[in-house]
């Protein structure tokens, strides 16, 4: 049974003196336009011939000409507009000017009654397709819409950030420098718990860091388990949005990592007394670490953002983990434009995350199948699925190769006619690369905005999903 909801007569926000005072400001002394033209857009004004009239000074400063009700006369008619009179307008606006110093004070008021005016129409938007008999979008889905036009509405009404002074810049360039002498043998930025790439990466900064790979090749194990763990342990507060396993797996493999006790043991109860008491041992550690996870499925930038808001106000936020990119979903629309466009909207969407948060965003990637089929299968910057936007939008971009993996699935066969001689040497190199391949991993960094590329490599434990440094805990070269 549904009842209808009474809804408020609502005054449509403006502000004719506001329009009126600024127009006849700038009219009057275009330095005063100045003042506004870093965010104030014609569209902001409420009237239309106020609107043609902003954007006619706005033209005519950009062309390095004055603005003024005489060079103004030939843009607007004597008789228009429903009988008014709009080059005498011109002149009255200009006429009535007290002062041009409430300028900046003006464009603010006549920008907010604009935003005030979309608040409204996006809410009565909301409010008929909410309320509209047989709606074909799940509730879920309509508010994630009304999130994305709120949120999109907000970004629009943001001043610009201040443009800084050569001083400025350099000062704040020099405070990071510090900062980093200070620290220096440590990460700058949030620990990867692999000692090579923190001296490669400074840690991870604030900035948007992709990291890609083929499936079974640890990416979500160097993300979630090793990433993810070494940081909470030195008391970075990280939220990690798995969109591939649940919480429970998630922390299962956390386990796995600590004790060494496989996940799939785990799950099967294949335990011993001891194991048992690892585990609780365990529980009591890793239960302690600033870790939160969500494993909505198919989530969405405008979840992502909503949750790091509330989490941020609850717990803080040091670090953001996304798993995975391809599992993301966008708008309606950018999705029925196809996966570039998709693809494009979300990296552009955590690149604005990480500059609100100013905390890094680990964002996961699958690679083209068609890397499998080259006989180096070490993964490049072509690899990743619609590379353009992700090459523009990330700070850094690092792959993740095991060349174990394909090695193991490879073990050479007798073929056909070939003498033993000629098999057992090819089964022999075989072999010796197997060895030579084991538990390595190597992480490939092929952007690096701020600092160099090149490869790390690290040690790589199957049975606890681990990844950790390979010179200093194996001994090897």
């Amino acid at each position: 049974m549904s009842h209808a909801i009474a809804l408020p007569e609502v005054r449509v926000p403006s502000n004719e003196d506001a329009e009126q005072a600024l127009l006849g400001a700038i009219l009057v002394n275009n330095r005063a336009f100045e003042r506004v033209a870093d965010f104030l857009r014609p569209e902001h004004f409420h009237d239309p011939l106020h609107q043609r009239i902003f954007a006619a000074i706005a033209a005519m400063i950009d062309r390095g000409q004055t603005a003024n009700p005489v060079t103004l006369q030939s843009v607007f008619e004597r008789k228009a507009d429903g009988g008014r009179d709009e080059v005498a307008y011109l002149a009255e606006l200009a006429g009535n000017v007290v002062t041009v110093v409430n300028a900046a004070d003006y464009g603010r008021t006549i920008r907010d009654a604009f935003l005030c005016r979309q608040l409204i129409e996006i809410g009565f938007d909301m409010i008929e397709t909410a309320g509209r008999p047989g709606v074909d979008k799940d509730a879920t889905v309509l508010i994630e819409e009304a999130e994305s036009q709120l949120f999109e509405l907000g970004d629009r009404g943001s001043a610009l950030r201040p443009v800084l002074s050569s001083a400025e810049g350099v000062e704040a360039a020099l405070a990071a420098t510090e900062r980093a002498w200070r620290n220096r043998g440590q990460p700058l930025g949030v620990t990867t718990g692999l000692a090579d790439l923190d001296a490669k990466l400074g840690g991870l900064l604030p900035g948007l860091y992709v990291l890609g790979a083929r499936p079974s090749m640890g990416k979500s194990a160097l993300a979630f388990n090793t990433i993810m763990l070494s940081a909470a342990r030195t008391g970075a507060r990280v939220l990690g949005f798995s969109t591939e396993m649940t919480a429970e797996k998630v922390s299962r493999r956390h386990l796995a990592a600590h004790t060494g006790i496989p996940a799939d043991r785990q799950a099967q109860g294949d335990l011993t007394d001891d194991d048992w008491c690892r585990l609780i041992n365990a529980k009591a550690e890793l239960g302690s670490l600033p870790i939160h996870l969500d494993d909505t499925p198919g989530v969405t930038v405008s979840h992502i953002r909503r949750t790091c808001r509330r989490h941020k106000r609850r717990h803080g936020l040091d670090l953001i983990i996304v798993d995975h990119l391809h599992r993301m979903r966008a708008s309606a629309q950018a999705e029925k434009q196809g996966e570039t466009a998709k693809i494009t909207e979300i990296t552009a969407a955590l690149c604005s995350i990480w500059k609100e948060f100013r905390v890094p965003v680990l964002l996961l990637a699958q690679l083209n199948r068609g890397l499998e089929m080259r006989e180096d299968k070490r993964p490049s910057m072509a690899d990743l699925r619609q590379s353009g936007s992700i090459e523009q939008d990330a700070d850094v971009i690092a792959f993740l190769f095991r060349e174990e993996y394909y090695l193991s699935r490879t073990e050479p066969g007798r073929r056909p006619d070939e003498s033993d001689e000629k098999f057992n040497e090819r089964y022999e190199r075989w072999t010796r690369r197997s060895d030579e391949a084991r538990g390595i991993a190597e992480i490939i960094i092929e952007k690096n905005r701020d600092g160099p590329i090149g490869t790390v490599r690290a040690h790589f434990d199957g049975p606890r999903t681990l990844f950790s440094n390979l010179h200093r805990d194996h001994g090897n070269a």
